[in-house]
């Protein structure tokens, strides 16, 4: 019962000092934008209401239960804390007569550990012996870590496999509907070709567009445009990016004359796009349709021959074929019609009634009501003077007039849709990357805007999932300065110096330099998950650090020299570091190896966990007890060595 009592009272402190720093570097999720912030705030609520019911249950439950449950293993009295040259192995050992299989195994653990500390200890003098030395080593190898930075990929959120994917194909402007059809069979086929049989599930084709409120539903903008989407099934061998680029390859060799664009499909993409159809949308806006176009037209020349990017796509065409009616107003008037209605009856004529006089009959048997609409035979009207023959009616009038009576019809070219963006017209320039670096993209797409001359009245802006990635990294950095702030004054509050949490912090600059490297070489990209990783492990090892610091500042109050005092702090404390290193270690290593479904996703922040955590652990056991040192061997007062017991140096 002493034992956990006075347990518990040593570890109180750094207990609750590590439970708030922790729960304060989730303070940067407050400042993410749009999706991240959503995605993350739960898993901040849920890690600091775990942290805070952990220490309350580990400062009541866990001491009383350690009183009542653990055996006393044979030890007569407390021994006191090993100093400069003492051992673990004056302790008395109890027998090994009579043990179980548990305790002889933790025994023999324990006597391997203790070679373990001897080294360890070894390697913390050698260290404090040249504290300046091993305190700038750690800086100078955070600096020049900084220079893998530069060599990141950046991308907004980790790249999942949907099981399925997108192709948005557009033909010559003017294509015919059937010949659209034929075209897309040979796409199909292609896709056939390429996805193996047993991966293979869906095919379905949309193409063209129908008057109508149906129209709204489809990407499709006219009779030249399609789109094909293709599922996989759940088992599949083969990752739908991969397919994508096998389909892709095979396009531009079979049908160079297609216009292909590639998407995910997938529900986590649609919502970081913020709802558009790629990562990077370049709007071009102004008031003159043409004039955007030819902008839009001559920056996608230029992104072309950027080498990271694999997609570009212009939905809109300027130059479909079309027919302008002209109606003859004064004519009109003449024989008793007006614009509105020679309009209607074209339109009823040509797609039907449904758009401007819908009509509903009620069945009176079943309740069902049914649309009806008026409409020519299909087919009827196939040329010219057919249009022009359309005979047009009115209320008011009783014999119907034909519609080149009242009207003249000319050819011209028209867009195939207008787009608008705050009531400004746009032309969009979908651009999409061929991995998951979109950071590299976007910058340079940025110096192509940059050295683009335009014209008066015409702006490009960047849209989609770029800048939801560049607002989410500003104000998550913003948030993580003031998190480190907040931090440093929670330690100075907590260990009343100014000192000790200088010394806490000296484990941050060792984890940014794992995570820097392990994202380098596992070749993820830095993302908000691997930032989320980042701020979670800022506050593992700042834990850590908190251990050896203050177990050294409570034996220098018991009398120790500092280095008496660290040395016997760091030597301790080597235990329970390694114990939560390992059990993180073991905990978030199928994450980090993205083992399951859908666990690439969350593969960026296990992994900068990890690699910040694997490289803190090691250069913090040494560079924090020779920052200790250095900082407080000028403090030190002489204390009387204690009476040596028989047997102990």
């Amino acid at each position: 019962e002493v034992a956990a009592e006075k347990g518990g009272q040593e570890v109180a402190l750094p207990v609750l000092a590590s439970t708030l720093t922790t729960v304060v570097v989730f303070f940067p999720v407050t400042f993410l934008y749009g999706v991240s912030k959503f995605l993350f705030s739960a898993l901040a609520l849920a890690v600091a209401l775990s942290l805070f019911a952990s220490y309350a249950v580990a400062m009541t439950v866990v001491p009383l239960f350690c009183a009542k449950l653990l055996k006393s293993r044979g030890q007569t009295s407390a021994p006191a804390y090993a100093t400069d040259g003492a051992t673990e192995d004056a302790i008395p050992q109890p027998s090994r007569h009579g043990k179980t299989l548990s305790e002889r195994f933790s025994d023999a653990f324990s006597r391997q550990f203790d070679k373990v500390l001897s080294v360890y200890e070894r390697g913390v003098k050698a260290a404090m012996s040249i504290p300046r030395l091993m305190v700038g080593g750690v800086v100078i190898i955070f600096l020049f870590s900084l220079l893998l930075y530069p060599l990141l990929q950046v991308s907004f959120f980790p790249r999942s496999d949907a099981g399925q994917f997108l192709v948005n194909i557009k033909a010559p402007s003017g294509t015919r509907l059937e010949v659209t059809e034929r075209e897309v069979k040979e796409v199909e086929d292609i896709i056939r070709k390429v996805v193996a049989k047993e991966d293979l599930a869906t095919i379905v084709s949309n193409i063209g567009v129908t008057p109508g409120f149906s129209s709204i539903y489809t990407s499709n903008s006219a009779q030249h445009t399609a789109f094909v989407q293709v599922s996989l099934t759940d088992d599949h061998r083969i990752g739908s990016y991969e397919y994508m680029n096998r389909v892709r390859e095979q396009l531009s060799k079979e049908l160079p004359q297609l216009s292909a664009y590639f998407q995910s499909g997938g529900l986590v993409d649609a919502v970081l796009n913020m709802g558009l159809p790629a990562p990077i949308d370049i709007q071009v806006s102004g008031s003159n349709l043409g004039a955007n176009y030819e902008v839009a037209v001559e920056m996608a020349r230029r992104i072309r021959q950027l080498s990271g990017v694999s997609d570009i796509y212009t939905p809109q065409d300027l130059d479909y074929p079309a027919l302008q009616l002209d109606v003859d107003r004064t004519h009109a008037s003449l024989l008793g019609l007006t614009q509105k209605e020679i309009v209607h009856n074209v339109i009823t004529a040509l797609t039907s009634n449904q758009m401007i006089a819908p009509s509903y009959w009620v069945d009176p048997k079943s309740g069902n009501d049914y649309l009806l609409t008026v409409q020519y035979p299909e087919g009827q009207v196939k040329s010219l003077p057919d249009l022009k023959g359309i005979p047009l009616r009115s209320a008011r009038r009783e014999n119907p007039t034909r519609l080149d009576a009242v009207s003249s019809v000319e050819r011209i070219q028209s867009p195939t849709e207008v787009d608008h963006y705050q009531l400004r017209r746009i032309i969009n320039l979908y651009v999409s990357p061929a991995g998951e670096d979109l950071g590299q993209v976007a910058n340079a797409i940025d110096g192509i805007i940059a050295e683009t001359r335009l014209p008066d009245g015409v702006r490009v802006d960047l849209r989609g999932m770029v800048q939801g990635m560049r607002s989410s990294f500003v104000s998550f950095g913003t948030g993580l300065i003031l998190a480190i702030v907040l931090l440093f004054l929670i330690l100075v509050a907590s260990f009343r110096s100014f000192k000790d949490p200088f010394l806490i912090l000296l484990a941050v600059p060792p984890g940014a330099t794992g995570v820097l490297l392990t994202l380098y070489l596992t070749g993820t990209t830095l993302n908000v998950q691997s930032l989320m990783g980042i701020v979670m492990m800022v506050g593992i090892v700042v834990s850590n650090s908190i251990l050896i610091v203050d177990f050294g500042r409570r034996l220098r109050e018991e009398g120790m020299s500092a280095r008496d005092a660290i040395v016997t702090g760091a030597r301790v404390r080597l235990r329970p570091i390694v114990m939560s290193a390992l059990a993180t270690l073991m905990g978030l290593l199928p994450m980090a190896l993205k083992l399951g479904t859908g666990s690439e996703a969350y593969a960026p922040l296990a992994r900068a966990i990890l690699g910040g955590l694997m490289v803190s652990v090691v250069l913090t056991v040494f560079a924090v007890p020779a920052a200790y040192y250095l900082f407080y061997r000028k403090t030190d007062v002489p204390v009387a060595p204690p009476v040596a017991e028989e047997g102990v140096e």
